[in-house]
């Protein structure tokens, strides 16, 4: 380590306050979730006044600016805390709808202008309004370099024509944060908008069903000369591409800890029932291949962790860590992957019901390795990072 001050942020990656905002999470997640969850993943989603209870406790504005009621973009441990208890819920796609904002708002507030800003930051955090992020394409996936819809500036406004698909929130957002091409083919012909809900052209499509995440509601986005205020755009004309990027870090990371969480609660659920379970006169846990089994999964799970936290460690001290985030990504969700499908296993037929939380964390986890940018996209932006 390169000195001091950075080696007690590794050795102390959480402190008082932290410990607050998880109890406060905690009871958030206990009283207001668990009892619902199950219902609402069957129902495909959830009320829109959950929302507005996270605001109200604050916890919408963890990774905000305070200047518009967030809690501050500083402390990344903060954030962490937060998403780990959230993440107790039991549900991936409660947690990826309620935290939309986190990839859909930050755009906004980075490079917003000033009236943007005010009017719609706080409306979001304080959980009266829902944005979404928007890039994705039927064509396109992970290669937001090359996305297709266009936005032709006339007068006041720009004038946008395509569609996007897979857009997280995207069924019952009021505020899109959708990148367009304004230029050139290639990353340079890219730009961000902020385009509301009732804007004429705009259109919301089905809400797609999905293998996992059921909780969370997911659409296609439909722009047919949709007319967009100039004011809207989000920085400098073809500059989106960068802002996508500067996000990208903080996606990863919460998918990292996703993967690590989903993981930990599949191996939670494992170490109650082999303790209860019995076959051949015994319970599970007196088998070895079952104990061997949970020892590799428990294992897997720490590392996991523990990179996770080594990579938001080098975040909040300002220092680059692009290879390393996608690496925590890639590790933990190769490890959810591993650690879910054990637990399935360990189950037998009752991980494969539906009334078994191991059967929906095994479904929910399939979609982290690819969201964020998938498994290959980060194993190139290692390799380049590593002068490939």
């Amino acid at each position: 380590m390169r000195d001091p001050a950075l080696a007690r942020i590794y050795v102390n990656y959480f402190n008082e306050t932290h410990s607050m905002v998880r109890d406060t999470m905690r009871r958030f997640v206990n009283e207001a979730i668990k009892p619902h969850i199950d219902a609402w993943e069957e129902q495909g989603g959830f009320p829109r006044e959950i929302y507005a209870q996270a605001g109200s406790l604050g916890l919408l504005g963890i990774g905000h600016p305070t200047e518009f009621g967030g809690a501050g973009e500083a402390d990344v441990f903060l954030k962490v805390a937060a998403s780990e208890e959230l993440m107790r819920s039991g549900s991936g796609g409660f947690v990826a709808s309620l935290g939309s904002l986190d990839i859909g708002l930050p755009p906004v507030w980075r490079t917003g202008s000033r009236a943007l800003k005010q009017r719609i930051v706080p409306q979001v955090l304080a959980g009266e309004k829902i944005i979404a992020l928007a890039i994705t394409e039927p064509s396109g996936g992970s290669d937001v370099a090359n996305l297709k819809t266009r936005a032709v500036r006339d007068g006041d406004h720009y004038v946008v024509n395509g569609s996007k698909t897979f857009i997280t929130s995207g069924a019952r957002a009021d505020f899109y944060t959708v990148a367009v091409r304004t230029g050139e083919a290639g990353f340079g012909g890219v730009s961000l908008l902020l385009i509301e809900r009732d804007t004429p052209g705009f259109t919301v499509g089905r809400n797609l069903k999905k293998m996992g995440w059921w909780a969370s509601d997911t659409a296609e986005l439909f722009f047919q000369d949709c007319r967009v205020p100039a004011e809207n755009l989000l920085g400098p004309e073809n500059s989106g591409f960068f802002t996508i990027m500067a996000n990208f870090q903080a996606e990863r990371l919460s998918l990292a800890v996703m993967a690590y969480m989903t993981a930990q609660l599949a191996l939670d659920e494992c170490m109650v029932y082999v303790k209860e379970r019995t076959t051949f006169g015994k319970p599970l846990s007196k088998h070895q291949v079952i104990r061997h089994k949970l020892a590799e999964m428990a294992t897997q799970v720490e590392v996991a962790r523990e990179y996770a936290y080594r990579c938001a460690a080098r975040m909040q001290a300002g220092e680059s860590a692009i290879a390393e985030v996608s690496m925590a990504k890639n590790f933990a969700t190769s490890v959810s992957s591993m650690v879910t499908d054990e637990a399935v296993q360990i189950f037998g037929g009752m991980g494969f019901m539906r009334e078994s939380l191991v059967e929906r964390l095994y479904r929910d986890n399939r979609i982290l390795s690819i969201g964020g940018g998938t498994h290959e996209i980060m194993n190139e932006i290692i390799a380049k990072q590593l002068g490939l």
